[in-house]
């Protein structure tokens, strides 16, 4: 009965290290923004490029896209302005990013700065 347990707990762990190994090979992710509040993004893909082309393709206008690996981003926008001051940041965990992203809103001249989308990818 021991013998059975013991296997079957090997398996388990084996199956579970598997699974961490693949969302880890998954860690890339994007961020676009751009004017008027616009935003794309794209977490958990293969690789940072075509992350990268997903997050512009979701983008409407001109956008910049900023790549995470294992991080989060964040987008803050001024509600009473969408189309003026705006923030983002990439940081390593999704509250450094937020903070930062409605910092630099404030930073540029935003009146009432909320947060307008954020994404993680695997790790963030």
């Amino acid at each position: 009965m021991i013998l059975v347990e013991r296997s079957f707990c090997r398996v388990i762990c084996a199956v579970a290290m598997l699974l961490c190994a693949a969302a880890s090979s998954s860690a890339a992710g994007a961020f676009a923004v751009g004017k008027c509040g616009a935003y794309g993004q794209a977490y958990d893909y293969p690789a940072e490029n075509s992350a990268r082309d997903v997050a512009l393709k979701q983008c409407k206008g001109d956008c910049t896209a900023l790549t995470m690996k294992r991080a989060c981003a964040a987008l803050a926008i001024d509600l009473s302005n969408p189309c003026g001051p705006h923030g983002y940041a990439v940081k390593p965990r999704i509250s450094s990013s937020l903070n930062a992203a409605m910092r630099k809103c404030y930073e540029f001249g935003g009146k009432e700065c909320v947060i307008r989308a954020w994404a993680c990818d695997a790790k963030g």
